[in-house]
């Protein structure tokens, strides 16, 4: 590490700022939490409209750069070949791009849906209740994600930039504001916002893996065992990071792209509801295609039900902190591939895995509803446990024991891919200029680990304060509005 290399700046303050906004929180969970929920009511509810728009206008772009002359440029040099295979870039990016939230909401999303009054208003709970988490998770999403990664690939790739930013990838607007105070806020903004969203999905997916790990072993959950499992889990996953790099995340996603298929086949073939999945998924996917226009600008203007508030805003808003690190990752893996390979292979990729995971797990469960067979529906309105319920709803499928180690198995391999991937990004914030080819040293990889650690430990205690049942209710996640 050459003297001179490190931004101290930005690396330091975002570094203070978390541990005070950590501080807070340990010290403050009530205050804190009302704080967090009145700054997400201004984004979500104030300038909601904007988060929908820039959804939409984000869509089209992909469209046009995919199948505009935009589209036959290559993310490095003009007759490079694609660094890795399809199968190991499209295992990466949908790793790193997702987490192991997609588990956790694709088992029981829809049993939240089919509980919300506006669902009651559209329709027949089984004629709705399947579509939303694939309109949420699908085409909008996925091009926050792919535009800018093209943009950033582009930045890296052809380009030659050696400020791996979000500040230097403003250049072409702000000029040579980039290099002054203006971009070094940006970045700072950026790192801290991207810090927020690794808390928001620890503390949405860490009590479905604690749930899991205390039903297999026996023992009492608590916020405590939670905060063990993150520290054991970020521990040996930044260790395993900071040795084996981009071969590791490589690794590590191939292997959890095959549990992760294995697991959904399983589901498909022994749960007995086979039948069901695919033509209910066929169903909701026809659904959404004739009314993606309605849910894409629905803003529900008279505050009737405050659907397009908790939820679609939410998700924007959601994904739009992801694209802090996802992007960078997957410009940085696509070199070698143009444009149109990038946007159209992340689409097949990144929103065909993301589909089918949605039909397959949440489906299944559906289809045990609607024939009778169990009401999970019942069981959340009366506990609000999505954890226990998704705990439930595993134990209905023959061999549930060796199905919940697979879960766990799989959960762990999606974080070790998904926050190695941020880890890396962060550290490339912390560089005032990085070679094409060269990585941030350790050192810095390790700061970042520790950032990575301390928030979502003290975000869970700030939502413990409130109890279990509560953790995933979209009023206590706020963080990835600032």
């Amino acid at each position: 590490m050459k003297k001179g290399q490190i931004d101290w700046m930005v690396t330091l303050i975002p570094f203070f700022l978390i541990m005070s906004v950590a501080g807070l929180l340990f010290v403050f969970p009530e205050q804190s939490n009302a704080v967090i929920g009145q700054i997400r009511f201004f984004f979500g509810d104030t300038v909601g409209i904007f988060y929908l728009a820039i959804g939409i206008l984000t869509l089209l772009v992909s469209v046009f750069l995919a199948f505009s002359k935009y589209g036959d440029i290559v993310l490095g040099s003009p007759n490079e070949k694609p660094k890795y295979s399809f199968f190991s870039w499209g295992a990466m990016m949908f790793c790193c791009g997702l987490a192991a939230d997609i588990l956790f909401y694709s088992f029981a999303e829809w049993v939240m849906y089919a509980t919300n009054n506006h669902i009651a208003e559209l329709g027949p709970v089984e004629d709705w209740a399947g579509v939303f988490p694939l309109f949420h998770w699908s085409f909008i999403p996925w091009a926050f994600y792919l535009v800018l990664a093209v943009a950033f690939g582009f930045m890296l790739h052809v380009r030659k930039r050696t400020r791996q930013r979000y500040s230097e990838a403003c250049r072409p607007v702000l000029g040579k504001l980039s290099d002054g105070f203006l971009g070094r806020v940006i970045d700072m903004f950026a790192l801290f916002a991207l810090l927020a969203g690794t808390a928001t999905t620890f503390s949405v997916a860490t009590p479905l893996l604690a749930e899991i790990v205390a039903t297999l072993f026996g023992i009492q959950i608590s916020h405590t065992v939670i905060s063990i499992i993150i520290l054991v889990l970020t521990c040996a996953v930044y260790t395993f990071s900071v040795l084996h790099g981009f071969k590791g995340i490589n690794f590590f996603s191939k292997a959890c792209i095959f549990l992760f298929f294995g697991l959904l086949v399983i589901v498909l073939v022994v749960g007995g509801q086979g039948r069901f999945i695919i033509e209910y998924g066929f169903q909701c996917l026809g659904k959404m295609f004739q009314h993606f226009i309605e849910l894409s600008t629905y803003v529900d203007p008279q505050r009737a039900n405050n659907f397009p508030q908790d939820w679609t805003i939410y998700y924007w808003a959601y994904w739009m902190v992801w694209c802090i690190a996802a992007p960078f990752f997957i410009g940085n893996i696509s070199r070698g591939r143009t444009i149109r390979q990038t946007i159209l292979g992340g689409y097949v990729f990144g929103v065909g895995s993301t589909i089918v995971s949605f039909v397959i797990l949440g489906n299944y469960s559906l289809g045990l509803q609607n024939s009778g067979a169990a009401d999970f529906i019942a069981m959340y309105e009366q506990t609000g446990d999505l954890y226990a319920l998704i705990i439930n709803i595993v134990k209905t499928m023959p061999g549930s024991t060796f199905i919940l180690i697979l879960i766990m198995i799989t959960m762990i391999l999606f974080y070790s891919t998904s926050f190695d991937s941020i880890a890396y990004t962060a550290a490339c914030y912390s560089y005032k200029k990085l070679g094409e080819n060269e990585d941030p040293h350790k050192l810095i990889e390790l700061l970042w680990c520790l950032l990575l650690i301390v928030l979502p430990i003290e975000y869970s205690e700030c939502q413990h304060y409130f109890g279990i049942p509560d953790w995933y209710h979209h009023d206590y996640h706020g963080l990835e509005f600032l």
